[in-house]
This record gives C-alpha cells, sequence and structure tokens, in this order.
C-alpha cells in the first residue's frame, strides 16, 4: 500500500472565509501515484474546517449567515474563551462544520458526486493556515 502526505497552506485575509481547494488536492492525488484508494483532507487549525459541498455563492453566503446565527461572533463577552482570545465563535463554527472529509479514490481521481468540491472553510482568519492531505491506497 502507498502513502503520501503534503501540507496546502493558505494566506486567509478575511476573519472567515471559504477556499475551494478542490484542484490543489487533484494535483496531490496525482503526485501520490495512488490509483484505488481514500484521499484525507484534514484542518490543521482548531477555528478551521474541511467540508464538501456545491461551489455556489448563493450557498457559501447562506452557510455565512446561518454559521453567524448560531454561533455570533460579537458580542465576544458572550464567551468565556474569549477572556484570552476573541475567537470562541470559530470555535464552535468549526463544530458544526467539521475537522475533515475522506474522498474515495478510483481510477487515480476524486470520486465525487455531482457538483461536490472540497473547501477550506476558516473562522478566524487574517494570518497563514494549512491543511494535510494524506492519500493511501494502490
Amino acid at each position: 500500500m502507498k502513502s503520501y502526505k503534503e501540507y496546502l497552506w493558505f494566506e486567509v485575509t478575511k476573519r472567515q472565509e471559504f477556499i475551494n481547494i478542490t484542484p490543489k488536492v487533484r494535483e496531490v492525488v496525482k503526485k501520490s501515484g495512488v490509483k484505488e484508494g481514500l484521499c484525507l483532507v484534514n484542518a490543521m487549525h482548531i477555528t478551521a474546517s474541511v467540508f464538501i459541498n456545491d461551489d455556489e455563492s448563493g450557498l457559501h453566503s447562506d452557510l455565512e449567515k446561518w454559521l453567524e446565527k448560531l454561533a455570533p461572533h460579537e458580542p465576544v463577552s458572550q464567551y468565556a474563551h474569549n477572556k484570552a482570545e476573541d475567537n470562541a465563535a470559530a470555535h464552535m463554527k468549526r463544530e458544526i462544520m467539521g475537522r475533515e472529509v475522506v474522498v474515495a479514490i478510483s481510477d487515480g481521481e476524486l470520486d465525487f458526486g455531482p457538483w461536490e468540491q472540497i473547501f477550506y472553510g476558516e473562522f478566524d482568519g487574517r494570518r497563514k493556515k494549512k491543511a494535510l492531505v494524506k492519500v493511501i491506497g494502490e
């Protein structure tokens, strides 16, 4: 069985942002040489997420509004965690959106359903961030 690992780095300029990383993940799968296996993509930050959904701006806007209703950033005083920082809401949004995804690899390609794409979701950005891509298989 083969195993291949690569880190993807992002310069996130906004507090909250969704970045389509599907093309970069496809490149990693190609480099791995794995034809049949699995690809794990993991957010390497406790205030970030990796998720699969449609790459449609209306949906992304709806997700951002929904997350803000569930875990509003302000007032920051509403969270005990914010005594040291101002990112408690970002931690909660990560819990909702998830830490990682696993995608099947078939014939050397990510085996998606229609419209599926992989996103890095950042909820406490404005600095350099990374994600792990781990490919295993034959």
